[in-house]
């Protein structure tokens, strides 16, 4: 059955090149892991609907997911695209430090290009590699997250699905908390959200579709 939603917000998955961002995309939006994903260059998109609560009558919440590249040289277009950014998924590989100690930078350029209210995750993807890969522990990343002002965080593998509906499920709750207190004008279309006046409903194969962008 097709699905109305209630709101569209964009969201931006941000974090080092090879953190797995666009496999939890992927992982959402199609319920697949593809082990040899080609490396993002620019930008590519998905699509999801999520009720914001249980009850039947849920609103939800259509996300617009922009998967950034993670490559150094990508920085500059990968930045222009956090304008508009209603939600965030901040993703570092757990295996991998340099990525968790990136995330400082990640955090400054989204915040000094993003609405001052985007709702953030961080995201600690790979975490089925197992703790004795595990190079960041997460009483560490949770403390950073808390430390940072970032409300929520996750651990995830796109691999099995562990985490990852949670993830984004985190971040549409928190876009939604920010609509009824009236932190978003929903009639100004730089904040990235909008309502659905029109109630449009969409297949299954739109709200799934992952398409490919470009620089």
């Amino acid at each position: 059955m097709p699905q109305p939603w209630d709101y569209i917000a964009k969201v931006v998955n941000i974090g080092d090149s090879g953190c797995g961002k666009s496999s939890l995309t992927i992982r959402l939006c199609e319920g697949r892991f593809n082990p040899t994903h080609d490396v993002t260059i620019g930008v590519e998109f998905g699509s999801r609907i999520i009720p914001v609560d249980t009850s039947p009558t849920a609103q939800k919440i259509k996300l617009q997911i922009w998967d950034t590249a993670g490559q150094e040289s990508f920085r500059a277009i990968t930045k222009s695209y956090f304008r508009g950014a209603t939600g965030a998924l901040l993703v570092y590989d757990i295996s991998r430090r340099a990525t968790f100690t990136h995330a400082t930078e990640w955090l400054e350029e989204l915040r000094g290009a993003a609405d001052a209210n985007i709702s953030i995750i961080l995201v600690g993807n790979k975490c089925d590699l197992g703790n004795d890969k595990r190079e960041v522990p997460i009483e560490e990343a949770r403390a950073w997250a808390e430390g940072n002002g970032i409300k929520a965080f996750v651990e995830t593998s796109a691999k099995t699905g562990e985490g990852v509906e949670e993830a984004f499920v985190d971040c549409a709750r928190e876009i939604y908390r920010n609509i009824k207190s009236g932190v978003y004008d929903l009639n100004d279309k730089s904040h990235g959200i909008k309502t659905n006046t029109a109630k449009t409903s969409l297949s299954m194969d739109e709200q799934t579709k992952v398409r490919g962008g470009c620089c």
